[in-house]
């Protein structure tokens, strides 16, 4: 898979992204992650890629035919089979099934804008996917873009070390996961469940099924509402 970022911090992102696991994943050749600044293509002294918006209002918008060229070149030379995503607040939620849905992409262009924002006509012509991380506000795309690539890149085949890692996942199974401990056994006066340690692992397996279904339940209602649930969880429910 192929990871472009057309952002005006192209250096920061990149370092940013490059560590632990998803930088391995680059050196096993799982991955490329490049950057495109788009104030390399500005024919300006300033290299200018913002102007004030159409109808007024305060701030500045990025350039449409400045941007385009920046996604333009990270498209080439497979520019019908790249997917590019903008993040903006009224696009559709991102979730753990829509990077599953896209880490099958050959190649994902993600722009991000800055100051108010980019010019809407370069989703329009890119054919972008309209991405939003949430109910807030950001002052660029750089993180949304930086946590969609880091959500999609470990679903990748052998980028996890341990691929039962994606079965416990939160979110894997539509319901949020157990806690999870390790050693010292005591700490700060605290210990974990004994069951942990009972060597009895369909009890083990028990209690992690009973806490993923009573946290899901009491913190995202939402998300239970949409599980799909055995007759035997209405047991651990009560």
């Amino acid at each position: 898979m192929i990871i472009d970022f057309v952002t005006l911090f192209p250096e920061s992102v990149l370092a940013g992204i490059r560590h632990s696991i998803l930088a391995r994943a680059e050196a096993d050749g799982a991955v490329t992650f490049r950057g495109w600044n788009p104030r390399d293509y500005a024919t300006d002294a300033h290299r200018t890629v913002d102007d004030k918006p159409f109808g007024g209002g305060p701030g500045m918008v990025m350039k449409p035919d400045i941007v385009w060229q920046a996604v333009s070149a990270a498209m080439e030379p497979a520019e019908e089979g790249a997917q590019v995503l903008v993040f903006e607040p009224w696009g559709e939620r991102f979730d753990q099934s829509k990077a599953q849905e896209l880490s099958t992409a050959a190649q994902l262009v993600m722009v991000c804008g800055h100051y108010e924002g980019l010019d809407a006509r370069i989703a329009e012509r890119a054919g972008a996917r309209v991405i939003s991380m949430g109910d807030f506000v950001l002052t660029g795309g750089e993180l949304p873009a930086m946590m969609v690539a880091d959500a999609i890149v470990r679903l990748l085949p052998g980028v996890l070390g341990c691929a039962g890692s994606l079965e416990i996942d939160s979110h894997s199974g539509g319901l949020l996961s157990a806690p999870q401990y390790t050693r010292p056994w005591e700490f700060g006066g605290l210990t974990p469940p004994e069951v942990l340690r009972s060597g009895d692992h369909a009890a083990v397996e028990r209690w992690k099924r009973q806490q993923s279904l009573q946290l899901t339940r009491k913190n995202r209602p939402d998300l239970f509402a949409m599980a799909h649930l055995e007759s035997s969880d209405l047991d651990l429910l009560n």
